[in-house]
């Protein structure tokens, strides 16, 4: 059985970039109907007893959407933390980005482009690459870099549901301030460093 993971902050950590009410709504709302209907499709099934990652690769399109959207929601969630002023990647991670992408302002508008872009109702995420590069991807719905044997470092939920309530249509002044709510320790974690 998957569980509802719990949520790593208050509801109103997250202001004013995110509001609680969006913040609420989000996870005991949508995210927990993720986790729900999962429980429902996998509960007479050999997934059951399943590790969540290992039923995102080998489910079938209905139990896959609802794992994917389950990891996803758990991996941004857990990617963000209370807002901070210049909030800049550290270490071993900052210097993978300017050694990509010359210098991270280029980074910064590279990364706000592709969300504001993202014509989808999806994410825009940071991976790393097999190869040890760095790749800002779009995906849309489910789509998860686990299908793509992509290390996932940071992620930018733009379905609408995530900014919604404060932002309404002005989804570029989302994508640029949730930048400011990003847990840089845990994306150069997640990035080995």
């Amino acid at each position: 059985m998957i569980t509802l993971p719990l949520l790593p902050y208050e509801f109103t950590e997250l202001e004013p970039i995110i509001d609680a009410q969006t913040v609420e709504i989000h996870y005991t709302k949508h995210h927990q109907w993720y986790v729900n209907k999962l429980n429902e499709l996998i509960a007479d099934t050999g997934f059951k007893d399943r590790e969540l990652k290992e039923i995102i690769k080998t489910a079938d399109w209905a139990i896959f959407n609802n794992a994917a959207q389950t990891w996803n929601h758990t991996f941004y969630r857990q990617g963000l933390q209370s807002p901070k002023e210049n909030n800049e990647p550290r270490w071993a991670l900052y210097d993978a980005i300017i050694a990509q992408r010359w210098n991270f302002q280029t980074f910064v508008e590279t990364m706000t482009a592709s969300a504001v872009a993202n014509f989808w109702s999806g994410r825009t995420r940071l991976v790393k690459n097999p190869d040890n590069t760095l790749e800002i991807i779009n995906t849309s719905n489910a789509w998860c870099p686990l299908t793509m044997e992509k290390i996932p470092l940071l992620t930018i939920d733009i379905r609408e549901h995530a900014y919604y309530l404060n932002y309404q249509n002005r989804r570029i002044e989302y994508v640029s301030n949730i930048r400011k709510c990003i847990n840089r320790d845990k994306v150069l974690k997640r990035y080995g460093g």
